[in-house]
């Protein structure tokens, strides 16, 4: 055949070029014909009116000048690139397509490669995700991360960042798309704005769960902190899982750890328990101190922690031991055992403070019962909160809680739940004359924010 099949260069056959008066011998015309009829036979019609019935070969072509192209814009259209990948050209300018996205699950650390590019992959335990050098995997290159069994530490190469820290912590539960922009990595934000979400100082203040309780092995060393979360103003914690801190040791992360802010555990002493969140990976924590408020918890041993909210209270007795207690809702407590603040002390009409087993430093409503003699047959006591000023005990002035005795040196009973000061402290007086007063402390309400 005279076509050339690998170049496409047609050749006339031999014998088909004549001269002036030379007599034409039919076989090679012949053949000429032929062939130029199987040549246009075998051409494709320029009105589309008859398709290939063979691959259709073009020229590699450029990015400026693409193999296949279009006589309108000569810039766009088909090329071959390097390495046999089709290029698209849209007037002069590549136009990238992504890559058949691939799904994968991972049970342990991995290293995501160029090659994970518009990947989705399931991580269904805690795992680290290592990132090959943003140079290596080039601009563009992205890659979706799945946290379903575990938190997942995304770690990009050497110094390189993600979102301009060294490391993101993916939480269980969440997903992010990350983008390599070839010196660094960036995510879609969507998990940043979803916890940014949990933060809004929108939601209030509030305590769900992490009620205290006495170490069922340690009671009187370890206190247990149920599961559960606390908010304050735009700060957020939570713990899927009970947390135990010991008093005999200063603060340290994890549960069974030291818990004290600072110093040795000391008698008769009042300690808050703070929840903590840390602040690389959200999770959290518990500090005791004997500050009543957040601002003067000494902060030494919590550095890159904050402090979210004070969520109980835990107080020690003589021999430097936590006082057991039941914890109720509403942040009511209950001492196992009832102390005894006031064991025949001599009461009269001079109001008097009195010391009780209460938190120190802030005001609580303690859980009292009384018993009351007087020499006199008709006396009676008064024991109120300390806000209300020295009162009058008697029938004819502000009245009382406690008598009124009706046989002399015999015995009254009686009970009440009363406001303290921040020094631990109610006012008592007398009626008239003198009398002795014994005061049972059953425990206290200190309102840190448990709605039930």
């Amino acid at each position: 055949m005279p076509r050339n099949p690998s170049t496409g260069v047609y050749s006339k056959p031999a014998g088909t070029t004549p001269s002036v008066g030379q007599v034409i011998d039919p076989a090679p015309w012949n053949a000429l014909t032929t062939d130029l009829g199987n040549e246009i036979t075998n051409s494709l019609p320029r009105d589309g009116s008859a398709p290939m019935i063979a691959p259709l070969k073009a020229a590699g072509g450029t990015l400026s000048a693409p193999g296949v192209g279009f006589a309108s814009t000569p810039q766009t259209g088909l090329y071959l690139k390097g390495g046999g990948l089709l290029g698209f050209a849209q007037n002069g300018v590549e136009v990238a397509f992504d890559q058949d996205l691939v799904y994968a699950v991972k049970s342990g650390d991995y290293t995501a490669l160029a090659s994970d590019d518009n990947a989705v992959h399931r991580f269904t335990a805690a795992a680290t995700l290592t990132l090959t050098a943003a140079a290596t995997l080039g601009a563009n290159w992205h890659y979706c991360v799945m946290a379903d069994g575990g938190d997942v530490t995304i770690d990009p190469n050497g110094s390189e960042t993600i979102d301009g820290a060294a490391k993101l912590i993916l939480k269980d539960g969440y997903s992010v798309e990350i983008i390599c922009s070839g010196g660094a990595f960036f995510t879609n934000k969507l998990f940043a704005r979803i916890q940014s979400k949990a933060d809004s100082s929108a939601v209030g203040d509030f305590i769900v769960g992490l009620t205290l309780s006495n170490n069922v092995g340690s009671p009187n060393t370890h206190i247990d902190f149920a599961a559960g979360s606390a908010r304050t103003g735009s700060s957020f914690v939570s713990s899927a899982t009970s947390l135990t801190k010991r008093v005999t040791g200063t603060f340290a992360a994890g549960t069974g750890a030291g818990g004290l802010d600072a110093g040795a555990i000391a008698a008769n002493a009042t300690y808050f328990a703070y929840a903590l969140r840390k602040d690389a990976d959200l999770s959290f924590d518990i500090v005791l101190s004997t500050s009543a408020t957040i601002g003067g918890v000494t902060t030494t041993l919590l550095i890159g922690y904050s402090i979210v909210k004070c969520i109980g209270v835990v107080l020690t007795d003589a021999s430097s031991l936590i006082r057991q207690f039941v914890m109720y809702p509403r942040d009511e407590y209950t001492f196992v055992t009832p102390v005894k603040d006031a064991v025949n002390v001599a009461i009269s009409t001079t109001s008097t403070l009195l010391a009780l087993t209460m938190p120190n430093g802030v005001k609580v409503k303690a859980k009292l019962r009384f018993e009351f003699t007087s020499s006199a047959t008709t006396n009676a006591a008064l024991l109120s909160d300390p806000a209300q000023g020295a009162l009058v005990a008697g029938a004819g002035s502000d009245g009382a809680n406690v008598g009124t005795i009706q046989v002399a040196s015999g015995f009254a009973v009686g009970s009440q739940e009363i406001w303290t000061n921040t020094s631990r402290q109610i006012r008592m007086t007398l009626g008239g004359s003198t009398g002795s007063i014994w005061i049972w402390t059953d425990g206290f309400h200190f309102h840190c924010g448990r709605g039930s």
